[in-house]
């Protein structure tokens, strides 16, 4: 068989470190800013507290899983909602796809955790051991007391942001003061100390040492994005109708015409953060970060050329150039088909979440009928079923209901705690703020019209505020 030996050209490329230049421009000052407010909200949004009245948590954002409960900011989720969770998570996978279809993997490039951690990482790299020349001669060179100093150093603040990484998670999942005073003084559970040990060493070993291969190998969006993008996408683009060919400034003084705007000074490798050459061409490895963009229109003012060698161009617009046409608008090229539909969907997903949380009922009501016996024939003729009722206040107060029965002529019901000749067509309970209350119904019924007949639990608040909530059950009899 022809063709080169798989076993020469291999599946996996040995990694060559990368020592990304710092750089100051535009697209470096937007990573800035998103960088602070995204580690911002991770860091304090655990710490932020919300009035929810006596009987419920006041933590803004907490994931209860010893309770079952969702809560953020006025928004409280029950189990029985977890489709707001679903159609969160709808919304989360639409609006990537929108990002992606607009401007290729600026998520990637922005707002990823492992981009927004690498980077802090790679700041902190750059304060200990230099910018990028001085990373690579001291990587170069022989341990010694400064280099084993400097890296010291340098893996202990490291360490210490993955720690504060970890320990931050944990903090979704319970009170954050109390869970900080029970961890520091070793009263927490066990699986605290767990997942902040093993976010601590993913942290530390993702965004210090593998960086761009989690990109490159790791991660499955990049395989997956090129479904997202088509020729109207906004991506980085390298201008090679005008850069082409390549030649130094000095080379360029000698022949003006033979030489295209590109000097080849490689300064848009030496910005990236996965080491991409954008001059290739798409890659996968680049991230849309917007880095080399700065490095290049630097070049560009200093060389006295126009700035746009390298930048975000959509395909449509790239061949309208090189045919010397005008490419459009930013704000068109993001208008097209694609991205108006996916922004479209995405709006009316969370239109109707957000109506869907208006309009519930914050009360509810489960029943569950006794299977054995299905029922008890009494000593005057009469036939009693068993019932088992939930009864749901989705308030942070207690509320009285009254559950009635409806569609079973005749007959009585009352609780554990009352007899026979107590019972009534309803039967009144407090039930406590944010918790279910669970009470044991016994329904007689003098005359049952048939073998098995269907009827209807009501449950209706006795507060100003109100709500009903149905559950249709059985009654079950003997055999006529």
């Amino acid at each position: 068989m022809s063709g080169p030996d798989l076993l020469t050209v291999g599946r996996y490329a040995k990694r060559q470190p990368v020592y990304p230049k710092a750089i100051d421009g535009t697209f470096r000052r937007l990573k800035w800013a998103i960088m602070a407010v995204t580690l911002a909200i991770y860091w304090v949004t655990p710490w932020l507290r919300w009035d929810r009245g006596p009987y419920a948590p006041d933590q803004a954002v907490l994931i209860d899983l010893a309770h079952r409960r969702f809560y953020m900011f006025a928004i409280e989720i029950w189990p029985q909602e977890f489709y707001y969770v679903a159609g969160l998570l709808i919304m989360a996978g639409i609006g990537l796809f929108l990002v992606t279809s607009a401007v290729g993997r600026a998520w990637c490039g922005y707002a990823c955790p492992q981009t927004v951690w690498t980077d802090l990482y790679q700041h902190v790299e750059r304060f200990i051991d230099g910018d990028r020349n001085a990373q690579v001669r001291l990587n170069k060179a022989p341990w010694g007391m400064a280099k084993l100093a400097k890296r010291m150093v340098k893996w202990s603040i490291w360490l210490a942001i993955a720690f504060a990484t970890g320990g931050a998670w944990i903090f979704y999942f319970a009170d954050a003061p109390t869970l900080s005073h029970d961890f520091w003084t070793g009263q927490a559970a066990y699986v605290a100390y767990a997942t902040v040990a093993v976010l601590t060493a993913t942290t530390f070993v993702l965004g210090g040492f593998m960086r761009e291969q989690v990109c490159i190998y790791m991660c499955p969006w990049p395989r997956i994005q090129s479904a997202m993008l088509d020729e109207k996408s906004l991506v980085v683009t390298y201008r090679h109708w005008r850069g082409e060919p390549r030649g130094s400034l000095k080379a360029a003084a000698t022949t003006p015409t033979g030489f295209g705007d590109c000097i080849d000074c490689n300064q848009c490798v030496a910005v990236c953060p996965t080491g991409v050459d954008i001059r290739q061409g798409p890659q996968i490895g680049c991230i849309t970060c917007g880095l080399c963009i700065d490095a290049c229109d630097r070049v560009m003012a200093k060389t006295g050329k126009p700035r746009g060698l390298i930048d975000y161009l959509t395909e449509d617009d790239a061949t309208a150039e090189k045919a010397s046409g005008q490419p459009k608008s930013v704000l068109r090229s993001l208008l097209h088909v694609r991205t108006v539909v996916y922004f479209t969907l995405w709006c009316a997903i969370g239109a109707a979440m957000l109506f869907a949380l208006g309009a519930r009922d914050r009360i509810g009501i489960d029943v569950q009928q006794d299977r054995n016996p299905l029922y008890v024939q009494l000593s005057d003729g009469a036939v009693r079923n068993a019932f088992t009722v939930k009864l749901r206040n989705m308030q942070s107060r207690p509320r009285r209901m009254e559950v009635a029965l409806s569609g079973l002529p005749g007959a009585k019901m009352w609780s554990e705690d009352l007899t026979r000749a107590a019972g009534s067509t309803s039967v009144s309970f407090t039930v406590p703020a944010d918790s279910v209350l669970r009470a044991r119904l016994f329904v007689a019924s003098t005359a049952p019209a048939a073998h098995r007949q269907d009827f209807s639990f009501t449950v209706r608040a006795l507060d100003k505020e109100g709500g009903t909530a149905h559950e249709f059950v059985h009654f079950e009899g003997p055999q006529p």
